[in-house]
């Protein structure tokens, strides 16, 4: 019976540890409207601006193909700069706009093309095109648009966004969201603005968030999520054992020859 019930015991313990080893501790957002029933936030309207060193994927096309295929930039193989050689079938080739802002079209020439969004771009293109092709339709795409995550995020990564609404919210929770250790009131943004780096700081408790500005990010934007105080502490407690050890292996170890070195002394 004895032996029963300390099967019984050492069964629920490991069963209680690997319950709390497997749960993840999720800590909330927006805690100043945790308790408010309902509400609204201007969702407003955003698109990123075309920047310098941009790549992009400009198509033209109509009912005729032919009429267009000239705006056109020839095939080929990859599709961009980022992607290796390989594929079966060639892809139209993308634009990369210059340190002056402008990218070079054939037969529009040179256009620029910074600080214009992708919408602005394609109706841009679409009335000089429709002058020749009035059926013409233009498709402009940004191709590099990617987020940078670090810090204390469950899956700190580079991001690859295929859209141009792509939120914060929407980074972090790509990222695999914070770590119980993350600070959720002190978000770094690190931004290109105006030829500058410039930074933010979000926090993630409050609504107001939802308002700002830097909500939505821009391609190449930098997120890093710091630790908490705990982490923090935790961290240098561990490095300071981590010296503590070090210093008394050295300490043994020295002790150790000097041991070895006397009583080779003593025996001669």
């Amino acid at each position: 019976m004895l032996k029963r019930n300390k099967t019984a015991i050492l069964a629920t313990i490991v069963m209680l540890l690997s319950s709390c080893s497997s749960s993840k501790t999720v800590l909330p957002y927006f805690t100043d409207i945790s308790t408010v029933a309902e509400g609204q936030f201007d969702a407003g309207e955003y698109s990123p601006e075309i920047k310098p060193d941009d790549e992009l994927l400009i198509t033209i096309m109509s009912s005729v193909p032919e009429a267009t295929a000239h705006y056109n930039l020839p095939m080929s193989n990859p599709a961009t700069r980022d992607e290796m050689l390989g594929y079966s079938s060639p892809q139209q080739q993308t634009y990369i706009v210059n340190s002056k802002g402008d990218i070079t079209m054939p037969i529009l020439g040179e256009m620029h093309v910074a600080g214009l969004t992708t919408e602005q771009l394609k109706d841009k293109i679409t009335s000089i095109v429709h002058k020749d092709v009035s059926d013409a339709v233009v498709r402009v795409q940004l191709i590099n648009f990617q987020i940078i995550v670090a810090g204390e995020v469950a899956r700190p990564s580079r991001l690859r966004v295929n859209r141009e609404r792509f939120s914060i919210l929407d980074a972090l929770s790509e990222a695999g969201d914070l770590t119980p250790y993350g600070e959720r009131s002190n978000i770094l943004l690190v931004r290109e603005e105006n030829g500058k780096r410039v930074f933010h700081h979000l926090n993630l408790n409050s609504a107001d968030i939802l308002n700002s500005p830097y909500f939505y990010l821009q391609q190449n934007d930098y997120i890093y999520v710091e630790p908490n105080t705990i982490r923090q502490s935790n961290a240098k407690y561990n490095q300071d054992n981590a010296f503590k050890l070090q210093v008394i292996s050295t300490v043994v170890s020295a002790a150790s020859v000097i041991a070895s070195l006397v009583i080779a002394l003593t025996v001669k």
